[in-house]
Parts: C-alpha cells; structure tokens; sequence
C-alpha cells in the first residue's frame, strides 16, 4: 500500500524495498507528432536520490531550459538508461502505436541490468521480459517515468532541430513536427518532406494536392485516422493502403 502523500518516487520505493528493483520507467516523445522520429525513452533512478531531482516532472511541464538541466542531472545520475529512436519510414510501415510498443520493448532490453520492475506510462506494454504495470499519467505520478520522458523529449528536441537547419521551411525548431497552424500552412506551401509521417492524413492530403508519393511504404493506422487537424479529428474514408 502507498500513502497519498508517498508523492513521485513512492511507487518505486515500494517495489524496491520488497526487492523487486532495479525499478525502470518508460516514456516516449513524438507520438503525435506528423513528422520526425518516435523516441522512447527507459530510465532507472537510484533509490533514495530524490533529493537531487528537485522539480522532475512530465518533461512538457518544463521549460526547454529547465528540460535541458534535468537532461543532463539524469545522464549523470541514473543508475541506468536508452534511447531508442524510431524513424519516420517505421513509424510509416507499421503504425505509430505499433512503433511505440515496440520501442518501448527495445529500450527495456538496451537497458545493460535487466531491471526487475518496468513501470510504463499510460498502456500496458506486453512482451518486456519483467513485470510490469502501465501508470495513468506516469511522467506525474512516477519520477523514473518523468525522467524517461525527459530523456526522450530532449533527444527528439534535439534531432527536429538539426532537422531544421536542413529543411527551413518547415519551422521544426518551433512546432517539433507536430500539427500546429504554421505547420500545417508549412505543408500547404511546400508539400511534405521525406522527414513527414506519410501515414498521417495531413500529410498525406498536402502530398496528393502537391502530386508527391511517399518515398517508402505506408500502412494507414488507426493513430493516422485519429491525426488531429486545427482541433477536429479528421478520419480518412476507406481501409489500410500502401503509397
């Protein structure tokens, strides 16, 4: 049982005094996003160092300053850590939910202890060879799943902002590839890039009116159906293709 107030690093406490350590936390960034990679993120925390990582939280909480200097408190704190980045043309081949299942089992087995306890944010992740259990709103509620996010935030800020500096005309500096007013004019302008998520329907639809193709295979997924577009779900007509 865990006291109400037992705050962010309770549950791994918990699971750590009863010898079910080393506790890992699981986070990915770029879910939603209509291009750039999916990054996910595993991370284990040494009992008993909260005191070091006053302010950890849900990485989207936090200033990109305030993202940057737990970055690197974690990189030199944790017992334990990977990243796996999954690219555009995966994200594409076989869904992004899918993509991210899957990262998530990958970043587990990266890790170089194998842990005893996995906490995942939000979903059940099956196939990580431990046990675990699927936290609602975990990068709050759990600190080893708030530094995995920050892991994986940081490391996708870092990747759409070189991504930049080679197609400007995008502004993924700003938006980070997710579906915001001036991407979306961005796509309208330009049409899509071979860094877009072709499965997306947005990006999709700016492809066809440009009369582009997407450069590797796509399946339509259901998170492509669900893209959100200026606040309105917009749902393709018709099943799964390949472009």
């Amino acid at each position: 049982m865990l006291r109400r107030d037992a705050g962010t690093w309770g549950l791994q406490s918990a699971l750590d005094r009863r010898g079910l350590g080393p506790v890992a936390g699981v986070d990915e960034a770029g879910r939603g996003a209509c291009a750039g990679p999916l990054v996910i993120a595993s991370c284990v925390l040494r009992p008993g160092d909260s005191a070091r990582f006053e302010g950890l939280t849900d990485s989207k909480l936090l200033t990109a300053a305030a993202r940057d200097r737990m970055y690197d408190q974690v990189m030199a704190r944790a017992v334990d850590y990977a990243v796996v980045i999954v690219p555009p043309s995966e994200v594409d081949r076989i869904g992004v939910h899918v993509a991210n299942v899957e990262g998530m089992r990958r970043a587990v087995a990266r890790l170089t202890r194998h842990p005893g306890y996995v906490l995942t944010d939000g979903f059940r992740v099956p196939g990580i060879t431990a046990p675990s259990i699927p936290v609602i709103k975990g990068d709050l509620a759990v600190a080893c799943i708030a530094a995995a996010s920050v892991l994986a935030k940081v490391t996708r800020d870092r990747i759409m902002a070189g991504l930049h500096d080679d197609l400007p005309v995008y502004g993924f500096d700003e938006h980070k590839g997710y579906c915001t007013p001036s991407h979306t004019r961005a796509l309208g302008e330009h049409g899509p890039s071979a860094e877009h998520r072709w499965s997306f329907v947005n990006v999709a639809s700016a492809g066809a009116r440009h009369g582009l193709r997407a450069p590797h295979r796509v399946a339509l997924s259901v998170a492509a159906a669900e893209v959100v577009q200026n606040g309105e779900s917009a749902r393709p007509r018709g099943g799964a293709r390949s472009a």
